[in-house]
């Protein structure tokens, strides 16, 4: 007769939960590179002081200077007027120069704009700050979206983009409960702190982050500053991505009236005050915090726009059931819907801006894809304001809805036919990238197939007279006795995080292997200096890796 076990104690069980649970922490922390994770907290750092301010944004207007929505609605179409010029300068500067100082640039400018905004004391020279604060401000978007997308190989930015929201939302669980407590008391106090955050995440920025646009490499000729902008012409013809772009402009114009309409429909229709309107908004972000991680890792194997079309659909859903309840809790449940909605759509549409666009177009690909908020935001809280000034205020919520019927019907158009050959390349790669970090693609076959997409997207170039500018990684191994070379492989540079981030092994020919770690340094070191670099390994071999465009001749081969 076996003895029998002894049973757990108490303490044991939950001891092996939360061993269970910094173990899976740990995973996902190793996942990412590190600077990833700095960026993702100097973000959190100035949205915490954005989250106390924003939402009681509309409710400050119109309680210090004593108006009506629409003269928010013509704030807000100030803010998105200069605002565009703003993002179109970020844009192409950061392509041209970099991402981390025109970053640092906006968060300085955002701070003096809120303390400005805070101590003005009047309409018409709120006004004008607020022209101030949107030429200014946004410069910095495109920016951190394209290093974001410079860190993360694609198959992986969607999951970044998400754990950015879940950073993003627990600032925002964090800030409309404490804001609505500083409002109830002076609303200066929320604009002095969202000074004070954005430029302690300056500062962290200054000296924590390092630059991540490649630099040219030595003899590589750079555009002119008009080359730089003309490049938007390039965007624009990119159809797969206009036909994306408009589908999110009704999304967002739809979207955009929970933080701008919302809470003064609720105060003034239902009686709902600023902290309870605060609970509705910590709902949304509390959300977010608990599943927007594993919803974005579930939703992977997805098509990307049929994704799209599911969370507009819950958009429509959540937005028009505004316009039938009339109770708190089905406020909430109403805010429930909507907030599915938008962690299907939001970190989803971020990826796929960033998978279309070419490396050395990120700032202008995320600076263009900002008309899909900019235009909202100049058009929509001026016809909301109408509508809640002038009408009975419930078809605002009817009439949102009907703009997610038809955001969601652009999506799954795009989807079945504009352009669909253009999705299809971007699903050859993400897969690739997939099936190579989990083993089941060799290096060697992971890069055989992406050479593959990639030249079926610059044959669809060539066909639309976009000169195509494919840069790769060349990997050459060579004796260090006599120089011979043994082998050289060509990698695209969307290849190179799959080596920065995972730990594979790149097996270059039948006798030298080159650790994983030490080949990751390399490319590293070899990116950074935009050149080429060098080390000695074990095998007696030089590896040297350098970054090149490939030639005219060889695209038209």
């Amino acid at each position: 007769m076996s003895n029998p076990q002894p049973s757990p104690t108490p303490s044991s069980a939950p001891t092996r939960g939360l061993a269970g649970q910094i173990a899976r922490l740990r995973g996902v922390y190793e996942e990412y590179p590190r600077q990833f994770w700095v960026l993702v907290f100097g973000s959190f750092i100035d949205r915490l002081g954005g989250a106390l301010l924003f939402p009681f944004f509309s409710l400050y207007i119109t309680q210090k200077f004593d108006v009506g929505m629409t003269q928010v609605g013509v704030i807000f179409l100030v803010f998105s007027i200069t605002g565009l010029f703003s993002s179109l300068l970020g844009g192409a500067l950061t392509d041209r120069i970099g991402r981390k100082g025109i970053i640092i640039f906006a968060l300085v400018m955002s701070a003096l704009s809120a303390l400005g905004m805070g101590l003005v004391n009047d309409f018409t020279t709120f006004l004008v700050v607020a022209g101030v604060v949107g030429l200014l401000s946004d410069v910095g978007g495109p920016a951190h979206s394209a290093m974001v997308a410079d860190l993360l190989p694609e198959h992986k930015r969607a999951q970044g983009f998400g754990i950015l929201r879940v950073v993003f939302n627990l600032a925002v669980v964090i800030g409309p409960l404490l804001g609505g407590i500083l409002a109830s008391r002076s609303y200066l106090l929320l604009f002095i702190i969202d000074t004070i955050t954005s430029l302690l995440t300056a500062g962290f920025v200054w000296v924590a982050i390092r630059e991540t646009r490649v630099a040219p490499a030595p003899g590589e000729p750079q555009e002119s500053l008009g080359q730089t902008f003309k490049g938007y012409f390039t965007v624009l013809r990119d159809s797969a991505f206009t036909w994306f772009m408009l589908a999110s402009m009704l999304s967002v114009l739809m979207y955009m009236q929970m933080n701008t309409s919302l809470a003064v429909f609720l105060r003034d229709v239902h009686g709902t005050n600023e902290q309870m309107f605060g609970y509705i908004l910590a709902l949304n972000a509390a959300m977010v915090v608990l599943f927007q991680f594993p919803i974005t890792r579930r939703i992977t194997p997805f098509r990307p726009l049929m994704v799209m079309v599911a969370g507009t659909l819950l958009y429509a859903v959540g937005f028009s059931l505004y316009g039938f309840v009339a109770s708190f809790p089905l406020f909430l449940a109403a805010m429930v819907v909507i907030t599915i909605g938008e962690m299907l759509v939001s970190p989803v549409s971020q990826a796929i801006v960033t998978n279309l666009a070419p490396e050395d177009m990120r700032g202008r690909y995320m600076a263009t894809y900002g008309f899909s908020w900019v235009l909202p935001s100049a058009v929509g809280p001026l016809l909301a304001g109408l509508i809640l000034d002038n009408l009975d205020p419930h078809l605002l919520w009817f009439a949102a809805g009907f703009l997610g019927l038809a955001s969601a019907a652009m999506y799954y158009a795009l989807q079945q036919k504009v352009g669909g050959s253009r999705w299809a390349l971007v699903d050859m790669r993400l897969q690739v990238f997939q099936q190579l970090e989990e083993g089941r693609l060799t290096v060697e076959e992971a890069a055989a197939r992406l050479a593959e997409v990639q030249e079926a997207k610059y044959a669809r170039m060539r066909e639309q007279e976009t000169p195509p500018a494919p840069e790769q990684l060349r990997v050459r191994v060579s004796s260090t006795d006599s120089g011979h070379t043994h082998t050289e492989l060509l990698l695209p540079l969307g290849l190179v995080n799959i080596f920065l981030n995972t730990d594979c092994r790149l097996s270059l020919d039948v006798e030298q292997h080159v650790d994983a770690q030490r080949l990751r340094h390399l490319i590293a070191e070899g990116l950074s200096n935009g050149g080429s670099a060098s080390l000695e390994t074990e095998a007696k071999a030089r590896v040297e890796i350098f970054r090149e465009s490939v030639s005219g001749e060889d695209e038209t081969a």
